[in-house]
Parts: structure tokens; sequence; C-alpha cells
């Protein structure tokens, strides 16, 4: 089905085409691109005009390109902007408004994008839906998602991440959402903000962007949750709350064999659904996904229902069972609250011992190293029988812990990670977290090539 044609680019953009095309879809990336799409030459890393030549060898029907690149013929199918990044917006725009469904924005210091893939699954079989892929959500990311996104889509599901302040509104109006979900504020990023007020009213500007009427969801029970509710009072939006406290809330939620069959209540309806997880904070998260959903107006028991399908990303708290152990891979992002939640995760699951290797959390700002100290003190430390850890900041939670539960510390994941047959022991039940940079998930691949490994998705515990 044809996406853009060169003459709606055109419009959208204000470009020049060389020749008439037709695209079926967009792409940033040679290596992923598929016959038929429009290849868009951004600059980052390196200069997408020197992929260009390989994309229309491999099938791509047309280039947005800022200039004729080198090694492709003037009569290429092109086309010519000023700048390939603000035309990408455009043409994001552009998908937006000519799309008559509903748009869900979904931000968040934790969880954006596994929240993200609960929505898409639990819209299943509730019109045509679109979601961005993967974890994209910055500058290029959100007009991607909206670029892509064909015209009769019922349900979109945009992501919305930032690392400093000033990225998160300006991404938000090109967006429109109908519905904006924030799924909890912590601090992550705390040097570009300096406390977690900054980073709350950064999340907060989402409902800047909302169409109006707007809904806010926002997560009750934290500290800045009134600071959230003036953000979204401030931008006119219709304000539901979710948590133990809120207008979605859990009313039952109780871990077996590492699922949770969980019973909520969502606007004056009730609603049961299974997780494949043991984390509380996809169970609130799950609740605050099912009223998102009913304030864009699609079917909640229908939405409860697909939630059971939903599995956590690799990476994002998946549990598997990986020789004779069970693995909880967290090992794509961290800070003190969502490596609470892992905790909390690990505590949760019985049979065996448990066991926490842990990498650095980066980005925390002058307060770094007692902040890793203090993770000492979790509650659900108390469960833990061994730490692990990795990284010159975690070697201030090493040396906080009680004796009897310091395991191996090194200066780098990859020095723990050669290690891997040293960490765990048949029937330890493992946690692995810490922040992307910090590199921990080195030793889940150690682990992983270490044991016998069952497909997570197939089988979970």
């Amino acid at each position: 089905m044809t996406l853009w044609t060169s003459r709606d680019a055109v419009a959208a953009t204000g470009g020049r085409a060389t020749r008439d095309f037709a695209v079926t879809g967009v792409s940033i990336d040679t290596r992923t691109i598929q016959p038929g799409d429009l290849f868009v030459a951004l600059q980052a890393a390196r200069d997408g005009h020197d992929f260009v030549a390989q994309a229309l060898e491999k099938g791509a029907t047309a280039a947005l390109v800022s200039r004729l690149p080198e090694g492709v013929p003037e009569d290429a199918p092109l086309l010519v902007v000023p700048e390939v990044l603000a035309a990408l917006e455009a043409l994001g725009r552009a998908g937006r408004a000519r799309m008559r469904g509903k748009v869900i924005a979904i931000t968040g210091s934790v969880g954006k994008t596994s929240t993200k893939e609960m929505a898409r699954i639990a819209l299943t079989g509730q019109g045509n839906i679109h979601a961005a892929e993967a974890s994209y959500n910055n500058h290029w990311g959100v007009p991607l998602t909206l670029a892509r996104m064909p015209e009769d889509t019922d349900f979109a599901i945009v992501e919305i991440g930032m690392n400093h302040p000033g990225e998160i509104e300006p991404l938000a109006r090109i967006a429109r959402p109908h519905v904006a979900m924030i799924t909890t504020v912590a601090a992550a990023h705390l040097e570009a903000f300096g406390a977690i007020e900054g980073i709350a009213r950064e999340k907060g500007a989402v409902f800047r962007g909302l169409t109006q009427p707007g809904t806010a969801i926002i997560p009750e029970d934290l500290p800045v949750t009134q600071l959230l509710r003036d953000c979204a009072d401030a931008a006119g939006a219709l304000v539901i709350g979710f948590g133990q406290q809120g207008m979605a809330k859990p009313l039952k939620a109780e871990t077996v064999d590492g699922a949770t069959p969980v019973r909520a209540r969502v606007l004056g309806e009730t609603a049961d659904f299974t997780l494949a997880s043991a984390g509380t904070h996809f169970v609130m998260n799950a609740v605050g996904v099912l009223a998102a959903l009913s304030a864009a107006g699609a079917d909640v028991q229908k939405a409860a229902k697909h939630l059971s399908d939903w599995r956590p990303p690799l990476g994002r708290g998946a549990v598997e069972v990986l020789g004779g152990i069970r693995l909880i891979d967290d090992a794509y992002n961290s800070n003190p609250t969502s490596l609470s939640a892992g905790l909390a995760t690990l505590a949760r699951l019985t049979g065996g011992r448990r066991v926490a290797i842990l990498g650095d959390m980066l980005e925390l700002g002058p307060d770094e190293i007692a902040m890793h100290a203090d993770m000492a003190t979790d509650p659900s430390m108390l469960a833990v029988d061994l730490v692990h850890t990795a990284g010159p900041l975690m070697r201030a939670l090493h040396e906080a812990l009680p004796r009897d539960k310091r395991g191996l510390h090194a200066e780098t994941a990859a020095e723990l990670a050669a290690r891997a047959g040293d960490l765990v022991a048949p029937g330890d039940i493992v946690l692995v977290k810490g922040s992307k940079s910090s590199k921990v998930s080195t030793v889940v691949d150690a682990l992983r090539r270490t044991s016998q490994s069952t497909p997570p998705g197939e089988r979970t515990a």
C-alpha cells in the first residue's frame, strides 16, 4: 500500500522531487531497508548521504536528501530539501495531520518501551494499530514513527524520550496526542536536570502537545505527583491517576511462579489479566495502559485479555530459564527507582538463592556515589543473598553491603563477564541490571554462552 507519493511528500516538505515516485515505507538504515522504502539521509554519527547509492541499489524507491550524493546520478529518484531532519519532521507532521484515529503518547523515566509494547499488544483486534519501533523516541524517532504511520491507522502509540531540558514539548507538539501517559518520574539524567522536580516538569511538558480536549494519565503515589497534576491542569487536560490510590488501580496482584494474575479497577470497570512477569512496576504500568486505552476509546475488556500476551522485551526484565538458573535480564537501563523495582522482582521469586549482578547507574549527577551506596539499604536487599558488582560507581554499593552479601567486584563488566562461571550456581535466581553504557549486558551474554538457554517467550518462570 502506498504510504507517500512524490506529490504528497513535496507538499509536506516543500522539497523538490527529481521524478515521480510512490513509496511504501520510510527508512533511515540501509541494513534494514526494504524494497519500496523512502531512504532518509540523516546526518548523525555518519552522513546518510554516503549511503544513498547503497539504499537505491537495495531497492529503495527514492531518497530524501539535501544535495546530490556522490555516486548517485542526477536523474535518480530524489526528494531534495534544504535540511533532511527538518523535512522528516515535516513529513511526520503531515502523517499525523492526515490520520483520523487516536494517538497515545507514552513518556517516563522508566518503562517507556515496555509500556508502549503493552499498549500495542493490548489493542490487538481493535483496528489498525501503529506503534514506534524499538526505542524510537528522540528527535528523529518520533517524526520517523509518524512519517511511517498509514493514513487509515485507528490507534497510534508514540514513545517520547529525553536527555536534556526542552526536548519533550517539541516532540509532543509534532505527535499531538489525544492521550499522554507518564509511566513514572525517577532520578535519571540528573546531570542535566539537577533535581527530580526538573525531570518531572520536563515529563509534564508532554501535556502541552495534547489535542483539546486531551487526557493526562499520571502515576499516583510519587513525591512529584502534584507537580505532574499542575502541568496537566495548565495544559487544560483531564487528569486520570493510576496507582494504589488512583482512578485506575490494581485490586489484587499476586505473583505465582513468576507470573502475576491481576484484578484491576479502571475508571469504574473491573478487568482481569495475567502478566508474564513478577514485577509490580509492570503491573502498575499495565493498569496505566488500560486507563490510557479507555481514554482513547478502546474496549478495556478486550485490551485486558490481550495484556496476557505481552512479554517483557529482552534486556528489560524478561525472565528466562537459562540452564540451571532463572535469569531476569534487565541490563538495558538503570537508575535508583528501576533498580529498586528490579530488586523487588528478584525478592518475590522463590525457589533458590537470589543473586544480583549490578553495573553502574549513570547520569545521576553529583550525588551518584551516595545513590549507589544507598541501594544497600533498599528493603528488597534483605531478600538478596549475594551481590556482584561492576564499575567504579558500584564499588560504593559493594563496600556498603554487609560482608555476607558481597560477591565479586570488578572495575568493568567485561572483567565480571570473564568470570561468569564463578558468579552463579545451579538453582540460582539471578538479576542482571545496569545502565546500558555500563555494558553489564556482556555478563548476560557470558551466562548464556555457559548455559543452555530456553528462548524467552517459550518458557518463563
